[in-house]
């Protein structure tokens, strides 16, 4: 089980590097599903492996001009406070049991999962969708209403804390849409954002997760890094055309596949 899910991180770090997201949204299951980890942990693990892959991920995206620096500051900054302190505070203020129905119970953990995947359901649907703009176009709305990235940035930076993802399945669908931007930068400014999130995240959960497994953490990171490398060598060859529609219809898949895990 443990070779199937090193595969599942080598994957990880693939989809991460090529479409700007989805790292966080096979991680978590995998964490959960192949190396039997509790939710809650999962979501914190999840964020330190995100946060180191999507940092050096987007070393080629800086070399390609696909990192756009004014969006990484307007929707970056709001989600770093937010995410920060929805992960010091609000988490674990969750109860580790929400409630019990007959035979079912909401834990905390089953509780986070099925909030992970309603919203993955509700980013899907805006990617498959939605048009992509221009680099031009990009430069203009950004010049012009630069204040619509902060609210989705605390936005995400709430979810990212408390879904224990690095939002990219959040991230690229609202830069597209309130900064205009084309499909390839919004993948690169997202792995930008990704990483300061992940990182911060996982920083802000380190007061109360004392369990955290190190060296497991290390070689789980190398793993998917070499993945996220490969997914940005082969992001410059493939048409981001191809790209946001693919990415929609695999957040859709991860998401209906999680609900129907977790409440079956």
């Amino acid at each position: 089980m443990e070779i199937i899910g090193y595969v599942g991180a080598l994957l990880m770090g693939l989809s991460l590097g090529l479409i700007g997201g989805g790292g966080s949204i096979l991680t978590v299951p995998i964490l959960v599903y192949l190396f039997l980890l509790d939710g809650v942990t999962a979501t914190s693990y999840s964020l330190f492996i995100v946060g180191v892959t999507s940092l050096f991920g987007s070393a080629s995206h800086f070399r390609q001009g696909n990192v756009h620096v004014r969006a990484v500051l307007l929707f970056g900054l709001p989600s770093l406070v937010s995410v920060y302190l929805t992960r010091h505070f609000v988490v674990p203020l969750i109860p580790e049991t929400l409630f019990v129905i007959g035979d079912f119970t909401l834990t905390k953990s089953v509780f986070l999962l099925v909030l992970f995947a309603v919203v993955m359901l509700l980013a899907s649907w805006s990617m498959i969708r939605l048009q992509p703009a221009s680099h031009a176009e990009a430069s203009a709305a950004l010049t012009v209403k630069p204040a619509a990235l902060l609210p989705e940035g605390l936005l995400v930076g709430c979810l990212t804390g408390l879904l224990g993802a690095g939002g990219g399945f959040l991230i690229v669908p609202a830069l597209v849409m309130a900064a205009r931007l084309g499909i390839k930068q919004a993948i690169g400014t997202s792995l930008v954002i990704i990483s300061l999130n992940a990182l911060v995240g996982f920083a802000g959960s380190l007061h109360w997760e004392n369990r955290i497994d190190w060296p497991f953490l290390a070689v789980f990171s190398a793993v998917s890094l070499a993945g996220t490398l490969l997914g940005s060598w082969l992001s410059s060859r493939i048409s981001g055309a191809k790209l946001k529609p693919a990415f929609g219809w695999f957040v859709l898949a991860m998401g209906v596949y999680i609900l129907v895990r977790e409440l079956t």
